[in-house]
């Protein structure tokens, strides 16, 4: 009887533990639902309206983007959601460039405004323009839509992204062109890397890490945790030519892929050796 008394005591924890566990979790949900969740709406659709408002006098977009970026830190203040930034000394800011980020969750852009040092523009899918708020402030702030179903106005979302670099302000790119379900990365489109060869300027590597664990796709409920935003060495697109852009996003994406696997808990496909 006692040996018998023993032996159930750990399968009497493991009970205990997964029913608390199991608690921990409904509760993160009710927070997300009913206190989060809402928070976030209410500043989107009041940061949101003010951006629309300054956009008739802020002709350089200057205070549409410093609004984006309190909409953002309040974002990450309330998801409880620190964000470590790693690798900024290899960043140039007085040098325009393509900042090329991961997409695996809908905390990337808040994690780029909030944490990128400079003002910047973003190549962005159509869909995101149609969203209350969130989209007038786009339109309204220079940012550029790409239709996917539509190649001739995407060439031409391209034109005046690269004219804008050309001009001087930089530009951040999925290169993706949306999230991943899995927390994995998607393979690259080379399209927006046409706009490095053409502008001549470099492609810095951006890693978004621990978002998509935080907040993945298709979901509500975030669960509060530090996230990692790492920087590389800027790639530059000298003596490519338009026919080496497939060549220039496989380099940013293996780049990317080494940082972002470093660091998140999922496996890294890119390795086949098996685990014994």
């Amino acid at each position: 009887m006692e040996e018998h008394s023993n032996l159930s005591v750990p399968s009497e924890l493991s009970t205990v533990q997964t029913e608390q566990s199991g608690i921990r979790h409904f509760l993160s949900r009710l927070r997300s639902y009913f206190v989060l969740d809402p928070l976030i709406f209410l500043y989107t659709i009041l940061l949101g309206t003010a951006s629309l408002f300054v956009s008739f006098f802020d002709t350089h977009g200057e205070k549409q983007h410093g609004i984006a970026r309190s909409w953002s830190r309040w974002i990450l203040a309330t998801a409880m959601c620190p964000v470590r930034v790693v690798g900024f000394e290899k960043i140039d800011t007085s040098q325009t460039a393509i900042y090329a980020a991961n997409h695996i969750s809908a905390l990337d852009i808040p994690v780029l405004y909030a944490k990128l040092p400079i003002q910047f523009r973003i190549l962005a899918k159509q869909e995101l323009f149609r969203y209350p708020f969130v989209g007038g402030h786009l339109k309204r702030s220079g940012q550029f839509p790409v239709d996917q179903t539509n190649a001739r106005a995407a060439v031409r979302s391209l034109v005046r992204a690269i004219e804008s670099l050309k001009a001087g302000m930089p530009l951040v790119i999925f290169p993706e062109g949306g999230r991943a379900a899995d927390g994995h990365i998607m393979p690259f489109m080379s399209g927006a890397f046409h706009a490095s060869i053409k502008a001549q300027v470099p492609v810095v590597p951006l890693a978004i890490v621990h978002t998509f664990e935080a907040l993945p796709m298709n979901s509500f409920h975030i669960q509060p945790r530090e996230l990692l935003l790492i920087a590389g060495e800027p790639i530059s697109p000298a003596g490519c030519t338009l026919r080496n852009v497939d060549e220039l996003a496989g380099k940013v994406q293996r780049v990317i892929e080494d940082m972002y696997y470093a660091y998140a808990p999922v496996r890294d496909p890119r390795d086949t050796q098996e685990i014994v």
